[in-house]
């Protein structure tokens, strides 16, 4: 026996590399590689030995609080794998935030919104380090489904367990024998007076309009549950040495390679409209340029550079003397008038990335960007087109049940929709409106449509509802619609958007994808846009370096697919 001994080892070993195949590989590897003789041999060997390896899986979630475009806390996942037996760092995603609190908000509404993000993001940090850590642990990165159905079982069981939080303080509340009664005027309308009876609140201005619907609940927390999917998706990608736009395209196409891509068409914003500054137009938010489909992106861009200039320049940011060419530029207007007839650029940016102004009328902004489109020898409607984005939703005023749409002029929603025909038909280099209406005034959204659908786009941004919502009911809204800005926000999942623009496809509606308004400094956005196939792409303006990093992105796709010829 002690003379067996030293063998041993050897005979396992001989038997154990024997299994795995490796003197046969090792002798493949060095037959294959002699010929070639490379001058970093190891390395070869390495790369050779490497497609035997095990498939890297998830090891470790990490989620910090971070700070996003605008200043505001937001969530960052960084996705660790084991690679060929040691731990690596492979990606990490940043979520964007969205608000739904007004410009005109109060101070407590803000700080009481502040607080709510700041306690959502440190949950989420939570469920990614504790939780969703272990949930995915040893699951293949390339595995996004199987990835997505677990998150989406584990947000489920979120919300079902909030649920019965609720359920309980409620039976608790209701044992509790109240101490005083409650008064209706509390809850009464803005600009009530005196208090109604209770059952008997009639107001025939709010009886005419649908009342708002609740906002939709987000479950503190929720994006963990999208940063997650997204950080997964990014390391997949990685670890399949592909980009996350084609990665994004197998799995929309069940790892069917497409043969080209097309780009979507850049919404680029201009001039962010203040609904609440001195100046009298309240209903505009963003004026938009969308470059014609027969520029390449870059050359596109490059239009809108030259306008955005061209724009500043008329506008006369303070401080600097009107030129002459301006009053050359107004016919029939005198010199002296220029000035007043013009508004001022504010001197500074919004979080849009665009100029912020304000105007007296909805006329005065189209035709200030046909003099400058003018000036540079360009044609809205040919060389250039517009969009607006009306956030109608903003201007409402539920006392009257009328929107805002100047300082002190009103219009019923009937009106409203007669306003938008008129303006199409005097301008109709405009090719997209975006949320001209509430997403109650269902009715009207079908008289637009029929009177505008053929002429422009009519397109729901807050005016659809999550995507959530529109996966459990597929006609809600978007049937009325050309078609639906979606955004990557809290529980939305990767799969969550496949599905969603699959779906909108089958409707013949068409996908945008958006920025919402806290963006991050993330460019996988752009990506995904371009492996879902989306027709647009709302990335606000050419300033920031939150969004001009994802024009920066758009463009080195368009680079590469060009260079590999699947660019269409």
């Amino acid at each position: 026996r002690q003379q067996r001994r030293p063998q041993g080892p050897r005979q396992e070993a001989a038997e154990y590399y024997r299994g795995h195949g490796v003197p046969q590989r090792m002798e493949e590897a060095l037959n294959a590689l002699f010929p070639q003789r490379p001058a970093d041999l190891y390395g070869e060997l390495a790369n050779y030995f490497s497609k035997f390896s095990k498939a890297p899986v998830i090891c470790k979630l990490v989620g910090r609080k971070v700070l996003d475009g605008v200043g505001q806390p937001t969530l960052e996942v960084e996705i660790y794998c084991t690679v060929k037996n040691y731990e690596k760092r492979i990606c990490s995603s940043v979520m964007s935030s969205h608000s739904q609190i007004p410009e005109n908000a109060l101070p407590e509404t803000i700080g009481a919104d502040e607080k709510e993000r700041n306690d959502s993001v440190n949950t989420a940090v939570e469920w990614v380090n504790e939780s969703l850590n272990t949930l995915l642990r040893d699951l293949k990165p390339t595995d996004q489904c199987k990835v997505d159905k677990m998150l989406g079982d584990y947000f489920t069981k979120k919300v079902e367990e909030k649920k019965e939080v609720e359920k309980q303080d409620e039976e608790e509340a209701e044992a509790t024998p109240a101490l005083t009664s409650s008064t209706p005027s509390a809850t009464a309308l803005p600009g009530k007076k005196k208090a109604a009876r209770p059952g008997f609140r009639k107001k025939v201005a709010v009886a005419e309009i649908p009342p708002a619907e609740p906002v939709e609940p987000v479950l503190c927390g929720s994006a963990a549950i999208g940063g997650t999917s997204l950080a997964v998706a990014k390391a997949g990608a990685t670890i399949s040495r592909i980009p996350l736009y084609l990665h994004i395209a197998l799995l929309k196409r069940n790892q069917d390679s497409p043969k080209e891509f097309t780009l979507p068409l850049p919404m680029v914003t201009l001039l962010n409209c203040e609904k609440f500054s001195p100046a009298k137009l309240k209903l505009v938010k963003e004026v938009i340029l969308i470059p014609p489909v027969q520029l390449s992106l870059k050359q596109g861009i490059e239009r809108v550079l030259d306008i955005q200039k061209e724009m500043m320049r008329l506008l006369e940011l303070p401080g600097r003397a009107p030129s002459p060419q301006l009053a050359e530029s107004k016919k029939g207007r005198a010199h002296n008038t220029g000035k007043k007839a013009l508004p001022q650029a504010l001197k500074r940016i919004s979080h849009l990335g665009c100029l912020i102004t304000g105007y007296d009328n909805l006329e005065q902004p189209l035709l200030l960007m046909q003099t400058a489109c003018n000036n540079i020898g360009l044609e809205l409607g040919t060389d250039m087109y517009l969009a607006i984005n009306c956030a109608a939703h903003e201007v409402m005023d539920y006392v009257k049940g009328k929107y805002e749409i100047l300082a002190g002029t009103f219009k019923s929603p009937d009106e409203m929709v007669d306003m938008y025909v008129e303006l199409i038909n005097k301008f109709p280099f405009i090719i997209a409106l975006i949320d001209p209406l509430r997403k109650e005034d269902r009715q009207q959204w079908n008289n637009i449509c029929c009177a505008l659908g053929s002429k422009c786009y009519l397109i729901a941004e807050d005016a659809a509802t999550y995507i959530s919502k529109l996966k459990i009911d597929q006609n809600i809204n978007i049937s009325m619609c050309s078609g639906v800005v979606l955004k990557y926000i809290n529980q939305t999942k990767v799969s969550d958007l496949i599905e969603l623009t699959g779906l909108l496809e089958g409707q013949r509606h068409i996908t945008i994808l958006g920025s919402p308004d806290g963006e991050s400094s993330d460019d996988s956005l752009v990506d995904l846009a371009v492996g879902l196939g989306a027709r647009f792409v709302k990335l606000g303006g050419l300033s920031r370096g939150e969004r001009v990093t994802k024009y920066n992105r758009l463009l080195a796709i368009e680079e590469e697919l060009a260079k590999n010829r699947t660019l269409r």
